[in-house]
């Protein structure tokens, strides 16, 4: 027998005030749970030893102590938040049937997932700003982006995302005390999943939760396009072949961490919206490896594309291999 939630709390149209909420872990796909869970866990594994060693390089390697790597070990800090939020609760389900969650825990969980969704997406933007200052002004690289600039930066970042985000529980708080059930078609408490699910009139928060994805995803990857367009322009007006693509090369890196963040996002938020003849568990799949994905890819990316902390990695690795005298 498969672990799974109890089917007692079948959904009824009564409206109640609940005390705690159901996830379903991936809906249509309950019988297959234990056999998900391998991938899940083994990805959410990789994410976590892949971003706790780009911030121990980071630290350790005192010629990385640079804007670019600074931002990095923001990202992993954030991929670490990201998954974290979601994954230990899904394979709590997949292998207990540990489906109940608190609705403070639910509401604190959507908060961590699109608060800090956020706040990677303001770090991207101020990665690309470095990148352009770094290509149009490199003479002022230093002076411009110090360690202060970029502690602030990230500050603005994570600051935005709490005051984006932190209306959205408080709406559904405020606004939202009844539901129809207590089942959420989900595996993590994702705003709509919730919302959708309220008594009354959800659309303050339908509309809220829209503008914010509007600024967040559009606003944010239309400032990156234009400082790309600018650093484009300017690799263009190098002299030599050699010296546009030496200099394309440092963008590259920054350039896959972005596809990797915002296609997943794009799809997940598409399908959502427009996809009603997906089956349910494609949607929650798509959800999930939006939250996975970037974790995964991120230290792999840079760490296959940075000289420095393949460098580093490789030494790391064979000093460790190396036999100790005795």
């Amino acid at each position: 027998a498969y672990p799974m939630c109890p089917s007692m709390f079948i959904s009824n149209n009564a409206c109640s005030v609940p005390s705690s909420f159901w996830l379903t872990g991936i809906p249509g796909l309950e019988y297959l749970h234990i056999w998900l869970s391998i991938p899940f866990g083994s990805m959410y594994l990789v994410a976590v030893v892949g971003n706790i060693t780009i911030l121990a390089v980071v630290k350790t390697e005192r010629s990385l102590h640079q804007p670019m790597y600074f931002f990095l070990c923001m990202l992993a800090v954030i991929d670490l938040v990201l998954s974290t939020s979601t994954m230990p609760k899904l394979l709590a389900i997949f292998w207990f049937g540990a489906c109940s969650i608190g609705l403070d825990a639910c509401l604190a969980q959507m908060f961590f997932v699109h608060c800090f969704a956020t706040v990677e997406s303001g770090i991207f933007l101020a990665m690309a700003f470095d990148r352009y200052v770094a290509i149009c002004d490199p003479l002022h690289h230093t002076s411009v982006l110090t360690h202060a600039v970029v502690a602030r930066l990230g500050l603005a970042a994570l600051l935005r995302g709490v005051f984006y985000i932190g209306p959205l529980p408080l709406l559904i708080r405020l606004r939202l005390p009844l539901y129809r059930t207590q089942i959420i078609a989900h595996s993590y408490c994702e705003h709509m999943a919730v919302v959708t699910l309220a008594c009354g009139d959800t659309r303050v928060n339908n509309l809220y939760g829209m503008g914010i994805g509007f600024l967040v995803l559009i606003l944010d990857s239309l400032a990156i396009a234009a400082s790309y367009v600018m650093i484009f322009r300017a690799v263009l007006g190098l002299s030599t072949s050699d010296a546009r693509l030496k200099t394309l090369g440092t963008c590259g890196s920054h350039i896959c961490a972005i596809l990797v963040f915002y296609i997943p996002i794009a799809v997940s938020s598409l399908t959502h919206r427009f996809g009603h003849q997906v089956p349910p568990h494609i949607h929650i799949l798509l959800a999930n490896f939006y939250l996975l994905i970037p974790p995964i890819l991120n230290p792999v990316v840079y760490a296959v594309r940075t000289k420095q902390i393949r460098e580093r990695l490789l030494h790391i690795i064979k000093s460790g291999t190396q036999p100790r005298d005795t």
